[in-house]
């Protein structure tokens, strides 16, 4: 990438940060964003750019954005709190069982029929996060009809992949444990391969060609980690 089109994309994507936080403060505005039980709610109504840290990345593919401080200490570990009371399930994959464990929200995927089935209805928790990753990404909170918590213990990994046609924009929220987000795009010969490494508290967005045209994987992690995906349907 030249040093102008670098620049461009970097004015780009700090012009698309400041509408996003405009959004963000929009909506608090007309309702509060909670989080927890009636006697502790959290509020993600105090955003700013001096909290949150935008990250532009060179090198990374194009359509990834993403900051570290999404939420804080205390909010993640409200989240947690509420994650540990959820009834995972482990991973299956055409009959086999990996050593991550999910719970799916709203839509399930189901890899055996390639369809999607009704699910559970978003706890208050995860339609307060929704709400507040809706303004980061810059899209609509019901259009975020997908929800997936991905518990990774120690060891557990997630393959090369790309999200499935049926979903559009992915949102990834990171809670606990950092790890390495590997990416790569199938070249003529080989790979084009690239990583980051997402922070605890920290949220990427994937859009365009680095929803579409690269693979992401994890490899195993050296403690817990939970993952929040909330994804638009195609």
């Amino acid at each position: 990438m030249s040093s102008v089109a670098a620049c461009e994309r970097r004015a780009s994507l700090v012009s698309l940060f400041q509408e996003r936080l405009a959004i963000g403060a929009l909506v608090c505005q007309h309702r509060a964003c909670g989080l927890g039980t009636p006697s502790k709610q959290l509020r993600f109504c105090s955003v700013n750019a001096a909290q949150l840290d935008l990250f532009v990345d060179e090198g990374i593919p194009e359509g990834l954005s993403r900051a570290d401080n999404f939420i804080s200490p205390s909010q993640e570990r409200d989240c947690v709190a509420a994650l540990k009371g959820l009834p995972f399930e482990a991973f299956e994959f055409h009959g086999f069982l990996g050593k991550r464990r999910v719970i799916s929200f709203g839509w399930r995927y189901d890899f055996s029929s390639g369809r999607l089935h009704p699910a559970a209805e978003k706890p208050p928790f995860l339609l307060a996060l929704r709400d507040h990753a809706a303004a980061f990404a810059g899209v609509k909170a019901e259009d975020l009809a997908h929800a997936l918590i991905t518990e990774y213990a120690p060891g557990a990994a997630i393959g090369w992949h790309r999200d499935k046609a049926k979903f559009d924009v992915v949102i990834g929220l990171s809670l606990l444990a950092p790890c390495q987000l590997r990416f790569r795009r199938k070249l003529e010969k080989g790979f084009e391969r690239t990583s980051l490494i997402v922070e605890p508290r920290s949220i990427y967005v994937l859009r365009g060609a680095a929803r579409s045209e690269w693979e992401h994987s994890i490899p195993p992690v050296s403690a817990l980690r939970y993952s929040i995906t909330f994804r638009t349907l195609r």
